[in-house]
């Protein structure tokens, strides 16, 4: 046994590493999608039908074969036109990725004064019931949705934010983007969310922060002008009823500590981990 998993190792190159790399990514993103997606009770159907058909082989039951095998060739169709939108949403995301994070460039003091600053446009306006709609730009190019509005470029403020979002103001009904340290655009457009599950005391502006999360990784603050309640949209969730301090740690993660490693990266750095271990 030792000698026939010598022989493995022994074959194994750096393109097979890389393969498997490849592949193990490839998994982790289409069981991220079948979770996050209406492909999670489908999986569970196809699940069920492969052991169908194991059993109808096992017990030779050749007109269930039949049938089966049929509804594969029809299924492989169906699975397209059923999942079109959440598959137009996956190649969206992967065609609209940038390259470089507009974060990079920032020092800890700037990213700290951005996060206040946001942090206190954000309270004021709640306290206020001004309502609002900041979108903060990450790694997928917002750059279609910044067309839709007005492009400002100016720097980031509790003043500005509060004066594009002012009752009255030409842009205060859109929405305002955040890109890196500035603020790029305000009165956008943004794409309203399809999900019908969601509770019908949401309105336009909360529908419009969960929709555009759906088809990019921005994050987005809403200020509601019924009742002041803070929340944030990603990934196509709501989480209500935000604080200051709840702000200031989700603002954190994108400034100050941003993720910028791709699973990939993690799995090569935890590869790299292990073999040290195992030199040591």
């Amino acid at each position: 046994m030792e000698q026939f998993f010598q022989n493995i190792v022994s074959n194994i190159g750096i393109n097979d590493i890389f393969d498997i790399l490849i592949i193990t990514f490839l998994v982790y993103k289409l069981l991220g999608f079948v979770r996050e997606t209406r492909a999670e009770q489908l999986a569970k159907g196809i699940g069920i039908l492969i052991v169908v058909a194991v059993l109808a082989n096992a017990l030779r039951l050749y007109t269930l074969q039949w049938l089966l095998s049929n509804l594969v060739n029809v299924g492989l169709i169906a699975l397209v036109i059923i999942f079109q939108p959440e598959l137009r949403r996956l190649l969206e995301n992967l065609g609209r990725r940038k390259i470089i994070s507009s974060y990079s460039g920032l020092d800890l003091e700037e990213a700290e004064h951005i996060t206040h600053e946001i942090r206190a446009a954000i309270e004021r306006m709640s306290e206020e019931k001004t309502g609002a709609l900041i979108v903060i730009e990450r790694e997928t190019s917002l750059t279609d949705i910044i067309e839709t509005g007005t492009v400002i470029r100016a720097g980031i403020s509790r003043e500005m934010i509060g004066n594009i979002f002012y009752e009255g103001a030409p842009l205060h009904d859109g929405a305002l983007i955040v890109r890196g340290d500035k603020l790029e655009a305000a009165g956008c457009v943004l794409p309203l969310t399809a999900n019908k599950t969601l509770s019908k005391d949401l309105g336009t502006r909360h529908r419009a922060g969960i929709g555009v999360t759906e088809t990019s990784d921005a994050l987005v603050f809403i200020v509601s002008e019924e009742t002041g309640i803070i929340s944030v949209a990603e990934n196509g969730r709501l989480r209500r009823h935000l604080t200051g301090t709840d702000i200031e740690e989700i603002l954190n993660t994108v400034y100050i500590s941003p993720e910028k490693d791709s699973v990939l990266d993690r799995i090569i750095k935890a590869l790299k981990g292990g073999k040290k271990d195992a030199e040591k």
